[in-house]
């Protein structure tokens, strides 16, 4: 549910300096990316992702974007797996794809002298994967392995409890990595034609940051991606609201710790409430010891190591979901003191204190947030999937400033004011745990 991020290794320039010097270059074909051209050290870093994702996997065969993503860099033209990532090792070239609930993503980092290999080992993977039986096979074992774990993992099965309890049958609430069911079913002609639907150009959206000018990136993006279809041919996805809480589902499994992953309907990206939402979320259960919801649970009551909550915005949907972990003995009191602390901001919304708190971190967290070229790009990327103007990184801050308490408050109602969807994991149901029929929200339309 949560998308992970990279550790890299090329600086890149302050964020401040980098707003000034993002470009939207168009190449000679038409592709077009935002660029930092940045010489402080000799490396590029691209981020690039295409619409679609796991939305446009079939209903019944949920898992062949992320199959396709694990098979793209296991050979491609005429060159076999082995011969392949023999080539990536040599130059150290950093190669990777996911798929993402909306989007299917790829990552290319190398240094700048071996920029032309590395484009174009990123172009034939693109453009005529090799998906041979022996490769297919061998990642089709690795991701039953990993499913196989997974169906024992209460973090694992919480989340995908809550996705199915939030979305019902929307693609939003299927497995992106498949299941033990669907995985045996996949077969080439699937990846074949998940790789002809998704990836081309008119959904494409590139950022890159690194030791390059223009003229150079231009011909590159050409070379790689000029090749790709004009039009991809998508699954159109419906428009969804969560399921209204308060809704509660219990899973029996014998395990150490009990898991509980909590949350509700969220806030879209271009929702005029977002950023106050955004911005009281780091107060409820945001990144930091500081959040209300660390201090009630682990040190007021010494109920779990951690507790989190986050926001999620996707294409079609938006929601905030949290997660902890805690003794099978306490798990009914550990949601409690969840519930208890939520109904308390939505009541009561925060402080003045609070609020001037986490706008000063959530600023200051900003430059390190884009201390690193792969960081930058990235979160370039990221402002062109949730369509944020190019001079986003000068304007965030001023944003989080016009933030007032009554937008706020305003804000605590609106995320919290109904309760909260809660599934917990682990041993025998108690009173406060038990299991409740969630009734899966219709779709709306686009």
């Amino acid at each position: 549910m949560f998308a992970a991020c990279l550790a890299l290794m090329a600086l890149a320039s302050t964020p401040s300096d980098a707003a000034t010097k993002i470009q939207r270059l168009v190449s000679p074909g038409g592709i077009e990316a935002w660029f930092v051209q940045d010489a402080t050290v000799p490396l590029i870093a691209m981020e690039y992702a295409f619409g679609g994702g796991a939305t446009q996997d079939p209903a019944d065969k949920p898992g062949v974007g992320n199959m396709v993503a694990d098979l793209l860099d296991e050979g491609s033209g005429d060159l076999d797996s082995k011969t392949f990532h023999e080539r990536l090792d040599r130059r150290a070239i950093e190669l990777s794809f996911s798929s993402t609930r909306d989007h299917f993503r790829g990552s290319l980092r190398m240094l700048r002298d071996n920029k032309d290999e590395a484009f174009d080992l990123l172009r034939t993977s693109l453009t005529s994967p090799r998906f041979e039986s022996t490769d297919v096979e061998r990642i089709r074992t690795q991701l039953m392995s990993g499913l196989r774990t997974d169906s024992s993992n209460p973090s694992a099965l919480a989340g995908r409890k809550f996705l199915q309890v939030a979305f019902g049958d929307h693609p939003y609430g299927r497995s992106a990595n498949g299941t033990l069911e669907s995985v045996p079913t996949i077969n080439v002609a699937d990846l074949k034609d998940y790789v002809r639907r998704v990836l081309a150009k008119d959904t494409l959206r590139i950022a890159v940051v690194g030791d390059v000018d223009a003229t150079t990136l231009g011909k590159l993006l050409d070379r790689t991606f000029g090749g790709l279809p004009e039009k991809a041919s998508l699954t159109p996805v419906a428009d969804v609201e969560a399921a209204k809480p308060p809704q509660r589902a219990f899973i029996p499994l014998d395990v150490p710790q009990t898991v509980v992953t909590f949350g509700g309907p969220g806030i879209r990206r271009h929702d005029p409430d977002f950023m106050a939402g955004y911005v009281l979320n780091q107060i409820l259960g945001g990144s930091g010891l500081s959040s209300r919801l660390y201090h009630e649970v682990r040190e007021k009551r010494g109920l779990a190591y951690s507790i989190y909550e986050a926001l999620l915005w996707m294409d079609h949907s938006a929601l905030f979901v949290g997660n902890t972990g805690t003794r099978a003995d306490r798990a009914g009191e550990t949601v409690e003191a969840i519930d208890k602390e939520v109904r308390r901001i939505a009541e009561d919304g925060p402080t003045q204190q609070e609020l001037d708190e986490a706008k000063s971190y959530l600023k200051g967290s900003q430059m390190l947030a884009l201390d690193t070229s792969s960081k930058l790009a990235s979160a370039l990327l990221q402002y062109q999937l949730d369509k944020l103007p190019i001079d986003y990184i000068e304007k965030r801050n001023a944003i989080v400033d016009a933030v007032t308490l009554d937008d706020a408050k305003n804000a605590a109602r609106r995320l919290w004011g109904q309760g909260l969807i809660t599934v917990i994991v682990g041993r025998a149901p108690q009173a406060a745990v038990q299991p409740a029929a969630a009734t899966p929200p219709a779709p709306t339309a686009n």
